[in-house]
């Protein structure tokens, strides 16, 4: 988590993004640089290009910024510096995919450029493109020089999915591991650079009070949840072929449990905190026969009306099979088999459609054995630290206290930050920390690809073992809390779903 000791004035950066008309760039990357250029946190000589396919030229394109970053920009825009940051905006029209011979003319482009700065450049290409294009443009890369493998000034950023199985997964890091070293390569899981899942490691080591009690002497459960009003929106091709497991569980969830449940690493550089990550993936104990489903439940949404508004059936999305046996709710009670979670379960539920959106790590702390013998505390509620990622951004400490007044009864107590009031409109977005921590050579917000084997050996246990079958859905109502199996596989534990409202403003607050 330490950052390089790097000047950000001393290395000029070329950044280079395929799929500079897409809307990942248009909503995320194109704002995102602009916030870090109006912070000051760029290098004086930056240039940005943007590929893509559509014919347009650097004085449209930068157009098209200055509208991009107005539309999605966090905070209010300062035109002045809006202006400054357009003019490091440059477009190349080209065909990366169809036509391999186009990289010739893109390293004569780039090394152009180079000739224009002071000092050699770091050169960094964020692929925002399709997955099923990640190895022709790395592999072009390398082929037509662009980026030298074991250079790591020249870096690869790659968005998910990586892989859409555990076989694909290697065979795509096989082609990339000829063309680059692994430390040139920067996967994304865009969850790393959200606020409140960098702080898991403060929260963790830079608290006394927590880190002593952060093991199964202490800890009764452990819940994961990422829960979403939303439907497909249009994306049902695509989730016809992730559904929940690829495209929750297998990065944003494991990567949160792998950071809650991680040894303290030796220090806070980037390899030691993967190496502990690496240690609890690999001690998930996997759903190894069909005996272990018990421990999961799938589902899929059916129709539900909210607001006397009719809502779809996931069958009857666009791009959706009428007969899909593709889940869009997953709830399972996960285990790390090793010393210091030996026992505490730790429960993780992610859907489609739900009444509400949050995602939320809840830790429940055990109750004290002693008080059980004091009859005013038969009814006191366990102490909970909750982390919540979004919409609030905050964390939540219930503790115990007595009630004001003659009789002696137990009343929680919050204590609560929430990070909007006090730092409201001041607070990075992920992309802007994984762009800056890309260039200063930072790669813990990043996935090591033994993390991510890791992941996809625990998604393959589900899947080939404990596979959901279309008669099996759908199962729950659109705007439902889910499938009643998930309340009730935790309420078998003799437990039950936290859902702690914390405190929250703004658009991004609503709750149902």
């Amino acid at each position: 988590m330490l950052q390089n000791n790097l000047d950000n004035k001393s290395r000029p950066l070329l950044l280079t993004i395929f799929g500079g008309t897409g809307d990942l760039s248009k909503r995320k990357l194109l704002p995102a640089l602009y916030h870090l250029a109006a912070d000051n946190k760029l290098p004086d000589e930056l240039h940005m290009l943007f590929i893509g396919r559509k014919p347009m030229d650097n004085e449209g394109y930068r157009q098209y910024g200055i509208e991009a970053v107005h539309e999605y920009s966090r905070t209010d825009v300062d035109e002045e510096k809006l202006l400054a940051f357009s003019q490091k905006l440059f477009y190349h029209q080209m065909e990366f995919i169809s036509e391999p011979e186009s990289y010739i003319g893109l390293e004569k482009l780039l090394s152009g450029i180079q000739e224009g700065f002071d000092k050699p450049s770091i050169r960094i290409f964020f692929l925002a493109v399709g997955p099923e294009y990640f190895s022709t443009v790395v592999q072009s890369l390398h082929d037509k020089g662009l980026a030298d493998k074991g250079n790591l000034d020249h870096r690869v950023m790659v968005e998910k999915p990586f892989g859409s199985d555990l076989d694909s997964a290697r065979e795509l890091n096989k082609t990339i591991s000829e063309a680059l070293d692994e430390k040139q390569v920067y996967r994304i899981d865009h969850y790393l650079g959200k606020e409140m899942i960098r702080n898991i490691m403060a929260i963790r080591f830079a608290n006394s009070l927590f880190e002593p009690l952060w093991n199964h002497n202490y800890v009764d459960n452990i819940q994961i949840t990422s829960v979403e009003t939303l439907g497909v929106e249009g994306r049902g091709p695509y989730y016809e072929h992730s559904g929940i497991l690829k495209d929750m569980l297998q990065n944003h969830l494991l990567q949160m449990l792998a950071l809650i449940t991680m040894e303290p690493p030796v220090d806070l550089m980037p390899e030691s905190v993967r190496d502990e990550k690496v240690k609890a993936l690999r001690s998930l104990r996997s759903f190894s026969d069909a005996n272990s489903c018990g421990g999961i439940v799938q589902g899929q949404y059916g129709q539900g009306v909210k607001n006397d508004t009719k809502m779809p059936a996931y069958r009857e999305e666009e791009g959706v099979d009428e007969n899909s046996a593709t889940p869009t709710f997953v709830a399972l009670k996960a285990q790390v088999d090793n010393f210091r979670w030996g026992g505490v379960p730790i429960y993780i539920r992610s859907g489609k459609r739900l009444e509400r959106s949050r995602t939320q790590i809840v830790i429940e702390f055990k109750r004290l054995p002693g008080i059980n013998y004091y009859k005013e505390f038969e009814s006191q509620p366990p102490n909970l630290l909750v982390i919540e990622v979004q919409p609030a951004e905050g964390m939540y400490f219930r503790i115990n206290l007595k009630r004001p007044g003659n009789d002696f009864n137990i009343g929680s107590v919050a204590l609560n930050y929430a990070q909007h009031s006090q730092f409201s409109g001041n607070v990075p977005e992920a992309y802007e920390q994984l762009l800056l921590e890309a260039y200063r050579a930072n790669s813990s917000l990043f996935t090591r690809w033994d993390e991510l084997e890791y992941s996809w050996r625990f998604i393959e246990g589900i899947q080939k073992n404990c596979q959901a079958t279309p008669e099996q859905f759908p199962n729950y109502e659109a705007g439902s809390r889910g499938p009643e199996a998930s309340d009730l596989m935790i309420k078998q534990d003799g437990r039950k779903w936290w859902e702690i409202d914390l405190d929250c403003e703004g658009p991004d607050c609503i709750m149902v």
